[in-house]
């Protein structure tokens, strides 16, 4: 398999009824905002359920003014989803480092969120879900 070749010595683990994980498209209207600006605003975000954590939003980078973001060293590893890369917010300050997240190369079973990415809500300044106009 091509994610053992990319994780060598990685623990690969596959979603079942004992860690469930579903993704599905959100009807709402997701706006992330920092400091005044914009950083996110999107319709086709991701809703991704992970057994009993909290649902996580997957904004489409496409959604996303990444000029306003920076990479960083931080980095984890998921068994159920890969590697993780991390993102922050510069005109949010110390509070929004690392404030965002990305599976850049998720494993198959939840490969649609790739070209995603997740906010911390308590590392941003708003993140806002509306009925969709």
């Amino acid at each position: 398999m091509a994610h053992e070749d990319r994780n060598a010595g990685r623990t690969v683990k596959i979603p079942g009824p004992d860690h469930p994980i579903t993704i599905e498209r959100s009807t709402r209207r997701i706006v992330v905002t920092v400091a005044g600006q914009v950083i996110a605003d999107s319709r086709r975000a991701l809703i991704l359920k992970e057994a009993s954590y909290p649902a996580v939003r997957y904004i489409p980078l496409d959604d996303v003014d990444m000029s306003l973001l920076e990479r960083t060293d931080h980095a984890t590893y998921c068994p159920y989803k890969g590697e993780c890369a991390y993102y922050s917010i510069p005109a949010g300050g110390e509070r929004a480092i690392n404030a965002a997240w990305s599976y850049e190369h998720p494993y198959e079973a939840v490969a649609p969120i790739a070209s995603h990415l997740a906010f911390y809500p308590d590392r941003v300044d708003a993140l806002d879900e509306s009925e969709q106009a």
